[in-house]
């Protein structure tokens, strides 16, 4: 089969299409013949974790074509979507049947393929992790990207108040157009007075950043009393100083989790989370997936560079 091969992890021009070995159905697996993947920033930074797949992509979406030994919810035929730990950006991937979806109702095979990463991860950060609730308030860094778009509209499903950050005002617009209450463009104003002057200074009571050290303070600074920070990305850093006395002070919690080195176990059991409390607000609509390009899996390296530039939403590769 054909499958992306990263030479070294860094440039997207170190991306190359290759003829590899095809992966096998193991117990407990099934092998999807891939319909479509989609990129994600965080896994082109750095090398996969021990066990995963060499090569990149960490949902997909497509046919089931071989069923593993122990398997019996799903079968050769179905059409499915699933989170992966690796190996997405290919013809066909093997994995865990406790990670595979079905595809929602209204929602194509193709587009299906940009869900299961980010609702995973929103939902197992924000809501299994510090347990955002209705009637509060969310500020959401980067509300642009791929997380921020869907992240705006399960939080405003779930009755939450979402403000944004993004970085130009055409962006900030079309985040309030899927449902957040209010935007801030970073490059032109202060996130932290905004926030103040949008909560009567009270601040948010939870925050999902993506960009790290930098924000840290300010984050401190912008979270009403009892409030959580949950740092799921750090673009812009890891290594930063934090004044202590705001978290004892107003009684704060600062968490951070990635999803691709989770067991198992415990991606299954978020699967079955999102399964419960995210597939029905897709298929009742009040949730969708928000596509901005589509690239052949020949031009990865164009659509690598599409992502870290100024898309709006996923960006999905095509064998």
């Amino acid at each position: 089969m054909k499958a992306i091969v990263v030479s070294r992890y860094g440039e997207p021009e170190l991306l190359e299409v290759r003829e590899v070995e095809d992966p096998q159905a193991g117990e407990g697996e099934v092998l999807i013949k891939i319909v479509a993947t989609a990129l994600n920033k965080r896994e082109n930074r750095t090398s996969p974790p021990p066990g995963a797949s060499l090569y990149p992509g960490l949902e997909c979406s497509g046919i089931i074509e071989a069923v593993g030994s122990g398997v019996s919810k799903w079968k050769v035929g179905d059409e499915v979507c699933a989170l992966l730990g690796g190996g997405g950006h290919a013809e066909k991937v093997n994995v865990p049947a406790g990670q595979v979806f079905p595809i929602p109702k209204g929602v194509s095979l193709q587009d299906a393929a940009g869900i299961p990463e980010v609702a995973c991860t929103v939902w197992s950060t924000i809501f299994m992790s510090v347990h955002l609730s209705k009637g509060e308030t969310l500020l959401i860094h980067g509300g642009g990207s791929g997380i921020g778009t869907f992240a705006i509209q399960i939080a405003k499903a779930k009755d939450v108040k979402v403000f944004i950050t993004a970085g130009n005002d055409e962006r900030v617009k079309k985040c309030i157009e899927l449902g957040a209450a209010d935007g801030i463009n970073y490059k032109t104003e202060d996130f932290v007075e905004r926030v103040k002057a949008l909560t009567c200074s009270k601040g948010v009571d939870v925050i999902l950043d993506i960009v790290g050290a930098p924000y840290l303070n300010r984050n401190v600074e912008a979270l009403a009393v009892g409030g959580r920070l949950f740092i799921i990305g750090l673009q812009e850093g890891a290594t930063g100083d934090i004044n202590l006395s705001p978290v004892l002070g107003k009684h704060l919690t600062v968490a951070g989790a990635g999803l691709r080195n989770r067991t198992a176990e415990n991606k299954a059991q978020i699967v079955q989370e999102v399964l419960e409390h995210v597939w029905t607000e897709i298929e009742a609509g009040k949730v969708k997936i928000v596509i901005d390009e589509v690239f052949p899996l020949e031009r990865a390296a164009e659509a690598r560079r599409a992502l870290e530039s100024s898309h709006f939403g996923k960006i999905l590769l095509t064998p």
